[in-house]
């Protein structure tokens, strides 16, 4: 043990965001007094003190599970039940105290509620004084479940409006072709047994979800592996000599090229060269198939323009290719025009990244030895 040990950590939290945790405290509390005042007339015991406790969690650290719904809900109720049960049956007051708040971490632990603040609701049950003891099991209720409900709907509306992700579940992205396969992504990253196996070889309550500790890992990974490929362009991989449609162009005119070049997509550009969209294989099946699905030649008497998509994802030719990936794998993009300004000046694709990715792979490392 070192002097420097008791000195504080980083926490890595921005300035805007310990503004939004002291502001959103100040409105929850506020609200949940004025609540239990005018609305539900709760008086005299309208709010307790270890509610100062739970705003700090839901406003300020809403990412922690012991922030989250279930564990203020749960939690302060189930503290609250012990600490009455021990101001009950203990009669000394100090030990009642401490039996209050071990039957608290106890009961929380076995109904996955942790919340600290409940310590501090168990202990009140117990040291509030006689207008606290003489409320018994409505205790529970009134003020406990009460402000906690409120203080919770405060934290649920107020972290919503500011977009973050409260109630912080963990639960991953829904695919987008509707599988239970993970995103390719996380198909060779680190995955959920790996993090359950650090956790329990760690032994001590880590206050970080699974999911967040995971993507903090693979953040961390993607940001080493941005170091080594950053220096490729997109320039760099792009092709150049493009086949591409006019959006007057009759579907078929499209659909010969596309069949001609064995390729899946064509960039839409103007007469002056301007990309107006992008057409593919999908738009010339099946949406030519749902605009005139009773007559076998829709595509006679379609052109490019009817089918194509106008709102196009596009990359810029100077642009580092790594800034592409989430978009090609997770993303599901199999395609991305390269402009310059507006003007249509390549295009990638998946195959592009494989082939781009796969040869970084045999670089040597910049860093080692040669022998």
């Amino acid at each position: 043990m070192q002097i420097r040990d008791f000195f504080p950590v980083s926490t890595n939290t921005s300035f805007k965001e310990s503004c939004y945790g002291a502001l959103g405290a100040l409105i929850g509390l506020v609200a949940t007094e004025l609540l239990c005042q005018w609305w539900l007339g709760v008086s005299p015991h309208w709010l307790i003190a270890p509610m100062g406790a739970s705003a700090v969690l839901l406003f300020a650290a809403p990412a922690s599970p012991l922030a989250q719904p279930w564990s203020i809900l749960v939690g302060n109720g189930v503290s609250a039940l012990m600490g009455v049960l021990a101001a009950s049956w203990i009669p000394d007051p100090a030990l009642a105290a401490g039996g209050a708040v071990m039957l608290a971490i106890a009961a929380m632990f076995l109904t996955r509620s942790l919340h600290p603040p409940g310590g501090a609701v168990a202990l009140t049950a117990v040291i509030g004084g006689e207008g606290v003891t003489s409320l018994g099991m409505g205790y529970v209720l009134i003020p406990v479940l009460v402000n906690s409900i409120l203080l919770l709907a405060m934290a649920l509306l107020y972290n919503r409006l500011l977009g973050r992700r409260y109630p912080n579940t963990g639960r991953a992205a829904p695919h987008p072709h509707q599988t239970r396969d993970p995103q390719p992504s996380e198909r060779l990253a680190t995955q959920a047994s790996d993090i359950d196996f650090a956790l329990n070889k760690h032994g001590e309550l880590l206050d970080i979800s699974r999911a967040d500790l995971r993507d903090l890992l693979q953040e961390a990974q993607q940001h080493a592996l941005r170091g080594r490929v950053g220096t490729v362009l997109v320039q760099d991989v792009m092709s150049r000599d493009l086949v591409v449609a006019g959006p007057e162009d009759p579907a078929l005119t499209a659909w010969r090229r596309l069949s001609r070049h064995q390729i899946k997509a064509l960039p839409v550009v103007d007469g002056t060269g301007e990309l107006a969209g992008i057409i593919t294989l999908h738009d010339l099946l099946v949406d030519a198939a749902l605009a005139e699905p009773r007559e076998a030649g829709a595509l006679a008497s379609l052109t490019v323009a009817d089918l194509m998509t106008r709102e196009v994802q596009t990359a810029r030719r100077y642009q580092p290719l790594y800034d592409l990936v989430a978009a090609f794998s997770d993303g599901g993009l199999h395609h991305m025009p390269v402009v310059e300004g507006s003007q249509l000046v390549g295009i990638i694709t998946q195959s592009d990244m494989v082939a781009a990715l796969f040869n970084l792979t045999l670089r040597p490392d910049p860093g080692a030895d040669l022998p």
